[in-house]
């Protein structure tokens, strides 16, 4: 949907909320939701879904039969995509995935594929002028990595060029403006912002001139400007969160290296505490084990001392939960910060909401609360109205930033 703020955004929710597997699941669960939204929050005016696909979703949607019908729904219920979820590969829901989710990685011809293809749906959907975005894995997990000799980086960039260079010439025959929105992630190999930018500064763009230059008959500035313009950030603020990074700092320092955002993913990550009294930390161990489930990875980062302790899995933090200030890669919702005791970084995603609704940060913002099924019981509620309590809660912090006066 539009947000009329100082700066024009969208705002749209991910369908990796809804567990499903293959399109026609996919296909029956926007079915039932994404109307419903609509209604209640966008009636008079077209309401926008990020679509998360799987290879499996992908394939079976990119039949002609099925994306004409779908392309026909969402034109006969006001609905438009704009956005789509390229991360997970497989399953994401019902199953456990763990590290699996980063695979098959950006060195792999599968993942080159698997985007091209979104690439191409998301080319048929995308509504007139409106820019399009299909984020993606933060390239590969490091324990994957650690021992990759400099020929995997070499193969993993110039797989993300392969697909820059596919938008470069969609643009140029007369496309829509399609970005790849690479997500960094904590515990991967583009974990935080000093790491993007190695990436981008070292990497991709002296890669992009010394090898799409000539390929396209551009001179170097030209190609350094036309990959950043289509390869961009999915900035998560959850997982931002995690890595102790303050957000608005982290996206001055990435735009002004020209490192553009593709989308904001508004998501919140647990926070708290842990007190150095064994007794008492046993207390908040014990409040935090149902957040420990076996589908997805929970990444902790302790900062004790002003030194940042990693653990692969809630799990592995809570065997002997460590004192000081930790974040935990759980995407609890939005609209409360306050889960039994324990708090999230919900302070984090109202400063970079008051920041993309008066800068120009990026056109996209998605709500990305995925957890709904492997929340604790007492946290579980119905789940159109938690969607909708997530968007009542981002609307008005947008409307409270829009408001303030200008320092």
């Amino acid at each position: 949907m539009r947000i009329s703020t100082p700066q024009p955004l969208h705002l749209t929710y991910c369908t990796n909320i809804h567990a499903a597997d293959g399109w026609t699941a996919v296909r029956a669960t926007i079915g039932r939701y994404a109307p419903a939204l609509k209604a209640r929050l966008s009636p008079a005016a077209p309401f926008g879904i990020g679509l998360r696909l799987s290879a499996r979703d992908a394939s079976e949607l990119s039949a002609p039969r099925a994306l004409d019908e779908f392309r026909a729904f969402l034109d006969r219920e006001g609905l438009y995509v704009a956005l789509i979820n390229g991360f997970p590969y497989g399953a994401f829901h019902g199953t456990p995935v763990k590290a699996d989710v980063y695979a098959p990685d950006w060195r792999t011809d599968e993942r080159v594929a698997y985007t091209t293809q979104l690439v191409d749906i998301l080319a048929a959907l995308v509504p007139p002028g409106v820019d399009g975005g299909v984020s993606t894995v933060p390239l590969s997990y490091k324990p994957w990595m650690a021992a990759a000799a400099a020929e995997g980086w070499e193969r993993l960039t110039a797989n993300v060029l392969s697909i820059a260079e596919r938008l470069i010439r969609l643009r140029a025959d007369g496309g829509p403006v399609i970005h790849l929105d690479i997500e960094p992630e904590p515990d991967c190999v583009l974990e935080n912002t000093a790491e993007t930018l190695d990436f981008f500064e070292r990497r991709l763009v002296p890669a992009a001139c010394a090898t799409l230059s000539p390929r396209l008959g551009m001179p170097d500035a030209d190609v350094a400007r036309a990959v950043l313009d289509h390869v961009r950030l999915c900035f998560d603020c959850c997982h931002f969160s995690v890595a102790h990074e303050d957000p608005i700092e982290a996206l001055d320092r990435l735009l002004a290296a020209g490192i553009r955002i593709g989308r904001v993913q508004l998501s919140s990550a647990l926070r708290l505490q842990m007190p150095a009294d064994v007794s008492a930390a046993a207390r908040v161990a014990a409040r935090l084990r149902p957040f420990a489930d076996s589908t997805y990875l929970h990444q902790v980062i302790c900062r004790h001392d002003r030194t940042d302790h990693h653990y692969a899995d809630l799990d592995a933090a809570l065997d002997r939960p460590p004192a000081g200030e930790w974040r935990i890669h759980f995407h609890v919702p939005l609209f409360t910060g306050e889960y039994d005791g324990l708090q999230s970084t919900q302070s984090d995603v109202r400063r970079v909401l008051a920041a993309a609704a008066t800068r120009a940060l990026t056109s996209h913002l998605e709500i990305e609360t995925y957890t709904w099924e492997v929340l604790p019981a007492p946290l579980k509620i119905d789940l159109l109205e938690s969607i909708a309590r997530e968007y009542d809660w981002v609307r008005g912090e947008l409307a409270a930033a829009s408001a303030r006066p200008s320092p």
